[in-house]
């Protein structure tokens, strides 16, 4: 393949305007005819290519679907839906992410009144969403999820009863707009100079939102600059440390029978698979919330009982809550008592009776 050369003159991009979601670009100088096709390629991709979330469907209690009437609710099920969709988020949270709203009137509902995990983060909290006018309780069951571009309502399937499926505008880039002007290098006049105007629902700046459609352009272009070359074979190293094989990875933390207390813990945290809870160790589970030590050592515990750890292992990392080389029994089994707790022997074992 024949080598291109340099640009001559590189390009310079500067920040004309920024407020909280809208910012304004230029790109300049660029060569004759390259500031339309550029800004379009820019524009779709800012259009339909950057992640975001949005609430995804929604349950109201008794009513059955947007048609009906809310009982003690001065919105109809469709004016709800309607508001609902204006709600902005940020969800970090790769699942599906279930949230509660509940209120009692009379008075208005704000978006600041829906219940959201740590994994959620409502960017619009004073969005109106209904009134109630009286002492009923207004109760909502709402279900955010990741993703790109649009998902119609039409689309969404697997819906329990009683779930209302709401038209999903993922994308946090409402609106773009571009404009090709000539400027001048030098004397030389016959450059061009592209002025981008980027707008945010407030979930991303739009300087961010920028960078990352010109990662996702690239990306494509650096796979075409080199379709006619073989793709280079790179040898990976395996990871310091512990080897998990790949069908240990994937396993689901349900296997280890933890309490409910540290089993919802790691999953707020995003930690559902055995091999990501063996890639951590004491110092990074002790910070997730609502953990603790007492729950490090539950878990410890449990992957040394279903054979996921050795004495050796278990011995280094048993090292919270006064748990020592002598407290440990590589070899004690772990049984578990009606209220999924163990109880630690005299003896080192562990016994479901003491």
């Amino acid at each position: 393949m024949q080598k291109i050369e340099p640009l001559i003159i590189q390009p310079q991009v500067s920040l004309l305007a920024a407020g909280t979601n809208y910012g304004r670009f230029a790109v300049e100088p660029l060569v004759s005819g390259h500031g339309s096709p550029l800004g379009n390629a820019l524009r779709r991709v800012l259009l339909s290519s950057i992640p975001g979330a949005a609430i995804t469907r929604i349950k109201l209690g008794n009513v059955i679907h947007e048609f009906s009437i809310i009982p003690g609710v001065l919105e109809d099920g469709t004016q709800l839906v309607l508001n609902v969709k204006g709600i902005r988020l940020r969800s970090y949270s790769e699942r599906p992410v279930t949230m509660q709203l509940i209120k009692r009137g009379p008075g208005p509902v704000f978006a600041r009144d829906i219940d959201a995990p740590s994994t959620v983060e409502i960017v619009n909290p004073q969005h109106y969403l209904c009134s109630i006018d009286d002492t009923s309780v207004f109760e909502m069951q709402l279900t955010a999820e990741r993703g790109r571009g649009t998902s119609l309502a039409d689309n969404n399937s697997g819906l329990n009863i009683g779930e209302i499926a709401i038209d999903a505008l993922f994308s946090p880039v409402p609106q773009v707009n571009f404009v090709i002007e000539k400027t001048r290098v030098g004397l030389d006049t016959e450059y061009e100079k592209l002025t981008l105007e980027i707008w945010t629902d407030g979930t991303i700046k739009p300087g961010d939102a920028l960078g990352h459609a010109a990662q996702v352009l690239t990306q494509h272009f650096g796979r075409i600059s080199v379709f006619d070359q073989p793709d280079p074979v790179v040898e990976v190293a395996p990871p310091p440390g512990r080897t998990i094989p790949a069908d240990v990875y994937h396993r689901t933390i349900d296997e280890l029978g933890l309490s409910t207390r540290t089993y919802n813990s790691l999953r707020r945290a995003d930690i559902t698979t055995i091999g990501r809870l063996l890639e951590l160790d004491d110092r990074a589970l002790q910070g997730i919330r609502n953990l603790g030590p007492k729950g490090v050592e539950e878990i410890r515990l449990r992957l040394a009982a279903v054979g996921y750890l050795d004495g050796s292992e278990l011995a280094l990392l048993a090292v919270v809550d006064g748990i020592d080389d002598d407290d440990v029994d590589a070899d004690a089994d772990v049984d578990v008592d009606v209220d999924g707790e163990d109880v630690l022997t005299d003896d080192g074992g562990v016994s479901a009776d003491a």
